[in-house]
């Protein structure tokens, strides 16, 4: 695909734009409600479908259809991410309004480390296309371990990046408004709030060994891979303080991510059989996954919202805990 410099640059520029944007509009540290939330997940959305746009436009339906294809899929498995940025909040104790903050800067590190997984990922799949395979048995044992309730659980305080900060500074008790380093008696000190960061940049990476295998099965090219996945981390702050408190109705969602994974994992699997086997193995085309990923979703979602979860001891669903 033959992508013009000046799409990268306004891709580049779009980013950095929004992002400087959104840090001056949060430089104040404020509890996030339900309305802001609302708007900012619209502005983002909006700013993802804009350029879309600009996508189907300058590269073609193919392209467009691949990078709303992949967003969508990347927004959808981010799901996870906000119950495990619940989690590490709840864990660390971290004030509400602290924690836009925190995930402004976790985005930052997800932004990079993507930018390095997928570029890595495009290079090895190009080069060689029996890795299709191995991504398609990632794909497969994850949708196996959510159907079958064996998630590993995530333990904030035990993460390698939090251990690893332990190690290379102390870490005090008690935070220190925004601040991530402080001065005491003469030595840098780590706030909870660096290890906060540290904690959700690591919960990323073990997130990205699903979302990198499934949005290569979409497109293997890395502006639209990356793209796509841009501005869906974009978009999780506002996303989380949108469902905050009611990400528990949603209890049917990591059934239907299960069953998108394992979609994907299909589709990644006649990819590579067409590619290497015979090319008259048939390939599940952009739209018809991009329908079916939207299918899943809208099932799901309407199956959590008709049908709310039960408390063990038959309270309403609504005051249930964390997942």
């Amino acid at each position: 695909m033959d992508v013009p410099v000046w799409l990268w640059i306004v891709f580049a520029v779009t980013v950095v734009v929004s992002l400087t944007v959104d840090l001056l509009a949060h430089r104040k540290a404020h509890v996030i409600g339900f309305k802001e939330a609302g708007l900012w997940s619209a502005l983002w959305v909006g700013l993802a479908l804009v350029f879309g746009g600009v996508v189907f436009l300058t590269l073609g339906t193919t392209a467009g259809t691949e990078y709303t294809t992949a967003w969508l899929l990347e927004k959808s498995l981010s799901v996870d991410n906000l119950f495990v940025f619940a989690l590490i909040f709840a864990y660390f104790k971290v004030p509400r309004e602290y924690q836009h903050r925190v995930l402004f800067f976790g985005v930052i590190g997800a932004l990079v480390f993507r930018a390095v997984f997928l570029a890595l990922g495009v290079a090895v799949v190009n080069r060689f296309t029996f890795v299709l395979f191995l991504f398609a048995a990632v794909l497969f044992y994850s949708s196996y371990k959510i159907l079958s309730g064996q998630e590993e659980s995530f333990d904030p305080g035990k993460s390698f990046a939090v251990r690893l900060l332990r190690k290379m500074m102390p870490v005090q008790d008690h935070y220190s408004g925004t601040h991530f380093v402080v001065h005491e008696e003469g030595r840098r000190v780590a706030t909870p709030l660096l290890a906060v960061v540290a904690a959700i940049e690591a919960a990323d990476l073990i997130f990205a060994v699903d979302s990198v295998p499934a949005v290569l099965a979409v497109s293997d090219e890395l502006f639209i891979v990356y793209t796509s996945n841009a501005f869906a981390i974009l978009g999780l702050r506002a996303l989380y303080f949108l469902l905050a408190g009611l990400l528990d109705r949603f209890h049917y969602l990591s059934h239907g991510l299960a069953v998108i994974l394992a979609f994907i994992a299909v589709k990644l699997l006649l990819q590579a059989a067409h590619k290497m086997i015979s090319t008259s193995i048939p390939e599940i085309p952009s739209p018809v996954s991009l329908a079916v990923i939207v299918v899943i979703l809208a099932v799901s979602v309407t199956l959590s919202l008709r049908r709310p979860p039960e408390n063990k001891d038959g309270a309403d669903a609504g005051s249930s805990g964390g997942k």
